[in-house]
């Protein structure tokens, strides 16, 4: 009982250090004004000023883009990957490149967009020129969903291996066809799986703002460009506070939205 209660304890007590106090601070620091006073003013701002309601369309829009990139990419792959004789080992090496940091995944991508870069050298290479692929859109929306591929997949491959054969092959034998048995059987049996996926995905995505500035050039701007701005260039830490805010409460609602939800019987 001791080490349970020991165990619990330490537990309760990283929960409220390093989850609940951050949160706190960022909630309370949400409502000083840069002068210091206690004010509501950083939320009518952020709601008033079409700069920041611009920013909140395009991190939403590029993460719902990045998601379903992913998603497409993702579903197939890890369909495909249950059936195959090794497939925990695939399964590992596409998980391997996240253990790898971000910061040197992105500066492995500027090389290889870059003017001198592989891409560049086989477009020449088939007589199409270069091109400026660094600091576009595309190139930041290409690099993200890489990087978040993984752990859209693991979802996925898990709720398709984890799936009754006897459903499927009880589908077939009354006369579907593959596709049928997959849009009435598989689909539905592994919606749980992509849910998990678009949360994981989507979630970070909102916030990304290390890519933005390093492959997409400050081109896309989004609320994770708008925070580092706050705190670190204009020092106005309450608006930085208040648009961490609203990215929480966006999560906390995707996190509702996509959630598993449980019928409870009599």
């Amino acid at each position: 009982m001791k080490a349970k209660g020991l165990y619990f304890s330490s537990y309760v007590l990283w929960l409220l250090l390093f989850v609940l106090a951050p949160v706190a601070l960022i909630l309370y620091q949400s409502f000083i004004s840069i002068n210091g006073n206690f004010t509501i003013t950083n939320y009518e701002n952020f709601f008033k000023i079409v700069a920041y309601l611009r920013m909140t369309f395009n991190s939403v829009f590029y993460a719902g883009l990045i998601t379903l990139i992913t998603l497409l990419i993702s579903y197939p792959t890890a369909y495909f990957l249950t059936r195959t004789k090794y497939k925990q080992l695939w399964l590992m090496l596409i998980i391997l490149p996240t253990w790898i940091n971000i910061l040197l995944k992105a500066y492995a991508f500027i090389g290889i967009f870059s003017q001198a870069g592989p891409v560049n050298n086989s477009l020449e290479w088939l007589g199409l020129g270069s091109h400026q692929l660094l600091f576009t859109n595309t190139s930041f929306m290409l690099v993200a969903a890489y990087i978040e591929l993984p752990f859209m997949i693991l979802p996925i491959f898990n709720a398709i291996d984890e799936l009754d054969e006897s459903l499927i092959n009880v589908s077939r034998d009354l006369g579907a066809n593959k596709f049928q048995t997959f849009w009435n059987v598989t689909f539905p049996l592994t919606l749980n799986g992509i849910k998990s996926g678009v949360q994981v995905v989507f979630i970070p995505s909102l916030s990304l703002f290390m890519l933005t500035r390093l492959i997409g050039g400050n081109k896309v701007i989004t609320l994770g460009t708008a925070i580092e701005e706050n705190f670190l260039v204009t020092q106005d830490w309450g608006m930085g506070s208040t648009i961490g805010v609203i990215l929480i409460a966006a999560m906390i609602l995707i996190m509702f939205l996509t959630g598993e939800k449980k019928r409870r019987g009599r």
